[in-house]
């Protein structure tokens, strides 16, 4: 465990060189090598259990609430009618969670390689992994690329939650993904992807929107903040097959008592249309792309 010194858990990596992020660590839950990845969960002193994917933090319970609901509800009030939700990867099961609350979706399928993540979220990721327990849901624990190639022209809504472009999710970010996905999309179909930091990952987000524009007629980007991912801050690819589709302007305004009876603690249709205003550093660059 070389990642916990003296009590501190501390994440480096090669993608935010010269910086890192440390956690006080109260307790080691589980730690174990899956067939893919290093699993590990740990009681925090102030973040609540925190999971970690080969050296990297992908949730802790403090904050994890404004990543998942702004990856589900960026999109899925972005489309009229959002039946059919695929999910790629999100093992833990907080974006699920935030799906399945939406009454016009009827079925989701998750597709997550690691059943091993999905195992130990249950345990002790419970408010996250309650989604698996959805009616809605057909989870199926294997390759989310072969699911796609197998189901063209199936689902409203394609939702990435996957983690860095290091080792398994790589392939994630590059323009054959995003095609694969624009085939398994309906034809008005709306796909949204974690999309990296603006204050690390600038070049990489603009290469994404390049090829992005080449594939779909609409694209934007989007940011929430969450303390404990890189810089504080986690972006939104997204991307509509619909040339009318407007993501900065919800087409499904959720009411007071529609954000209070999902029990949303960071989404509101206000933050949706401010989520995609970027600092001018940002605006600039990606408008070159």
């Amino acid at each position: 465990m070389d990642s916990i010194k003296d009590g501190w858990f501390t994440e480096t990596c090669t993608l935010w060189p010269g910086q890192a992020m440390s956690l006080q660590v109260e307790e080691v839950l589980y730690q174990q090598k899956s067939k893919f990845q290093d699993v590990m969960v740990f009681k925090s002193k102030t973040y609540g259990n925190v999971l970690v994917l080969d050296g990297v933090i992908q949730c802790t319970e403090r904050d994890e609430f404004s990543y998942q609901e702004m990856i589900a509800n960026l999109p899925l009030c972005s489309h009229p009618c959002p039946k059919k939700v695929l999910i790629i990867g999100g093992g833990d099961g907080g974006v699920l969670r935030e799906v399945v609350k939406h009454p016009l979706v009827e079925s989701v399928v998750q597709c997550e390689i690691d059943e091993d993540v999905i195992s130990v979220s249950k345990k002790y990721l419970p408010g996250m992994a309650k989604g698996f327990f959805s009616p809605k849901l057909t989870l199926n624990v294997g390759d989310g690329f072969e699911f796609m190639k197998q189901n063209q022209d199936a689902f409203d809504i394609i939702i990435t939650d996957s983690s860095d472009p290091v080792g398994p999710a790589e392939s994630l970010f590059k323009a054959s993904y995003y095609e694969l996905m624009k085939t398994a999309l309906r034809d008005s179909g709306i796909l949204c992807c974690q999309g990296e930091c603006q204050w690390l990952h600038l070049e990489l987000i603009k290469e994404m929107r390049t090829f992005c524009k080449t594939l779909f007629p609409v694209v934007d980007y989007a940011y929430c903040t969450i303390p404990t991912y890189p810089s504080g801050q986690i972006g939104f690819m997204l991307c509509s097959k619909n040339s009318q589709t407007t993501f900065r302007e919800p087409v499904r305004e959720l009411s007071r008592n529609e954000v209070e009876s999902m029990n949303l603690r960071y989404y509101n249709p206000e933050i949706h249309r401010a989520s995609f205003i970027l600092p001018e550093f940002a605006r600039k660059s990606l408008s070159e792309a």
